[in-house]
């Protein structure tokens, strides 16, 4: 059987694929990726389920004149794969090879660098915003998704970009939530009508006969928005980014050609801000990945057959789990002990903390800003909070660090995964910046343990410090 994957290589060559041959590219993409991933590790699950959004939009759009921004990057992966860089996928995440995440200097079909999250859209906005500047052709279309939608930043610029009204696409890749298939039916049936020409031009045309009828035309102009407001607002999740300015359409099916790639289609219809909703399924196509998309988020060599990783020989605890275990221990004993994450209770080992003591866990999102303030407010009554947050995201969160905490004296811990050289992930996740910036705010304990035993010392002083004072631990980086 001819392979289609083998003859794709730049966006270009989609355009003379039929519908029924991209759902074809589409499983070709899927199988490459699992074969390839088990072989070099990497983001697994959040790629399988972008693929025919990602078929999609590059079938329907024209990169790189049309500018694509993908948030983290963790779902880049068929991008990367469809514009030019599948003979070198091996290389990805390795010395000299492909990068994990888009990277500018690698290709001019990665419009912006991306590691950490919810920085999509005010690129988006700022690209389009020059492009207009420039009276230049083409659309920005920022893809946005797996959680990042949950920090503040997203919301920011969702909300500027309503105000400003630039001709900017967001797609939002649902892969949590679900969706009655009658609603959900119903709601593209909506969003597809809504964005067709025939529909837009004939909503112009209504509007303006009825603005020109003298004394009752344009109360019935008003009642027809409220009615066609209030059709959309009920049967889709609309309000909030309506209310933010933006044409909402959606859901959609995430992993049907035909409606994606006729919706998008359709936006060229729409010059102001649009939201995509598009419901995707993680890890879709590996079974393994889809009854676990959170262990197959990120994973190193694995048997495709079983899921397993390799077994590896005896190795002594990371400082993850050391931290982890005696977090456990220290608030059985004290109930003032609270932990947080920003959506990485596995990463940081809070999972058995979660499990042990769930009202005491919070995981805040995709939100360090807002995890540090948090812990800050519960240490003002008496709690003492520990942030489990890795060196390099907690660098966004380095005001809060400051402000919050450090000027007002609370003891609040803040424990650093991942300092140091990370390897695979790249320059972006390098916890290399914390003991620079974390040694000069004032009132900070900085420790780093020369091993498991002193990071357990380390821990037990910060929380039971009698002080009123912030401490920071810095772990190497951990194998959980």
């Amino acid at each position: 059987m001819n392979s289609i994957l083998q003859t794709i290589n730049s966006p270009d060559d989609l355009k003379r694929l039929s519908l029924a041959e991209l759902t074809s590219l589409s499983t070709e993409i899927r199988e490459f990726l699992i074969k390839t991933i088990s072989q070099t590790g990497g983001h697994l699950a959040s790629n399988l389920g972008a693929v025919e959004l990602t078929v999609a939009l590059h079938y329907s759009f024209n990169s790189p004149r049309d500018r694509f921004i993908w948030d983290v990057g963790h779902q880049a992966y068929t991008h990367k794969i469809l514009t030019g860089r599948r003979d070198l996928f091996h290389t990805q995440r390795q010395l000299g090879g492909l990068s994990g995440f888009p990277k500018r200097c690698e290709s001019e079909h990665d419009a912006f660098g991306a590691g950490h999250s919810s920085t999509s859209i005010s690129a988006g906005l700022g690209m389009a915003t020059a492009r207009e500047l420039r009276h230049e052709q083409g659309r920005v279309i920022a893809v946005i998704g797996d959680g990042s939608l949950t920090g503040g930043m997203a919301f920011e610029a969702l909300n500027q970009a309503g105000h400003l009204q630039k001709n900017l696409v967001v797609i939002l890749n649902d892969n949590e939530m679900s969706i009655s298939e009658n609603v959900g039916a119903f709601s593209t049936f909506i969003s597809r009508k809504m964005t067709s020409s025939y529909y837009r031009d004939l909503r112009k045309e209504v509007a303006t006969v009825l603005a020109n009828i003298p004394a009752f035309g344009r109360n019935i102009l008003q009642f027809a928005r409220r009615a066609e407001h209030s059709l959309k607002g009920f049967l889709t999740p609309a309000a909030l980014f309506e209310a933010l300015g933006f044409e909402y359409l959606g859901p959609i099916p995430g992993h049907d050609i035909e409606q994606l790639t006729s919706i998008f289609s359709n936006l060229k219809n729409i010059d102001s801000p649009v939201l995509v909703h598009v419901m995707t399924k993680k890890g879709l196509g590996y079974k393994p990945a889809e009854e676990q998309p959170g262990k197959f988020h990120g994973v190193g060599k694995f048997d495709i057959i079983t899921g397993k990783a390799p077994a590896a020989g005896p190795a002594p605890p990371s400082y993850t789990a050391v931290f982890g275990e005696t977090l456990v221990s220290l608030a059985a004993e004290d109930r003032r002990i609270v932990a947080i994450t920003a959506a990485m209770p596995d990463g940081t080992g809070l999972s058995p903390f979660a499990k042990a003591f769930p009202d005491r866990f919070f995981d805040v999102g995709i939100a360090e800003q807002h995890a540090l303030t948090f812990a800050a407010g519960l240490a003002v009554e008496g709690y003492r909070p520990v942030g489990a947050i890795y060196s390099t995201f907690a660098q966004r969160a380095y005001d809060q660090l400051f402000h919050d905490i450090c000027l007002q004296k609370l003891p609040v811990t803040l424990a650093m995964d991942r300092g140091g050289l990370v390897g695979d992930d790249g320059p972006t996740h390098h916890g290399v910046f914390d003991l620079s910036f974390s040694r000069h705010l004032p009132g900070l304990t900085l420790m780093a343990p020369k091993d498991e035993n002193e990071l357990r010392q380390m821990l037990k002083t910060a929380i039971n410090s009698g002080n009123q004072w912030p401490f920071a631990t810095r772990g190497a980086p951990g194998s959980a």
